[in-house]
C-alpha cells in the first residue's frame, strides 16, 4: 500500500552535515507517523528519530538530540532528516519508516512499512 524511497545518504567528514530524505507514496501518508532509524554493523536496528501527522511531536534518540532535526513535507509526501554536526559513530544504514498509527512510537515493531535504506558513513 505504501513506498518509501530514502535519499540523501553519502560520505562526509566528521562534523559535517547531511539531509536524508524519504518520500512516500500513498493516499493516507499525511496521517502517518514517520520515524528514522539506523543500523550499524554488528548493531542492533536503533531507532533515531520520530515525527507525527501534523509535526507536533518529534521524538529523538538521546545521541542524535540537538544534532539532528526531523520534519516533513506532507504536500510532497516526504519526510526529512537533517543531520548536523556528525560523528563517526553516526555510520549506519539510515531507514524512514512509516506507522499508520497516530501515536508516535520509538519501537520499530510499531512501524509498518520501510524504505531501502541509505548508507550514511561519517569519516574522521
Amino acid at each position: 500500500q505504501v513506498q518509501l524511497v530514502e535519499s540523501g545518504g553519502g560520505l562526509v567528514q566528521a562534523g559535517g552535515s547531511l539531509r536524508l530524505s524519504c518520500t512516500a507514496s500513498g493516499r493516507t501518508f499525511s496521517t502517518y507517523v514517520m520515524g528514522w532509524f539506523r543500523q550499524a554493523p554488528g548493531k542492533e536496528r536503533e531507532f533515531v528519530a520520530a515525527i507525527s501527522w501534523s509535526g507536533r511531536f518529534t521524538p529523538y534518540a538521546p545521541s542524535v538530540k540537538g544534532r539532528f532535526t526531523v520534519s516533513r513535507d506532507n504536500a510532497k509526501n516526504t519526510t526529512y532528516l537533517q543531520m548536523n554536526s556528525l560523528k563517526p559513530e553516526d555510520t549506519a544504514v539510515y531507514y524512514c519508516a512509516a506507522d499508520t498509527s497516530s501515536i508516535v512510537q520509538t519501537t520499530e515493531g510499531y512501524y509498518d512499512y520501510w524504505g531501502q535504506g541509505t548508507q550514511v558513513t561519517v569519516s574522521s
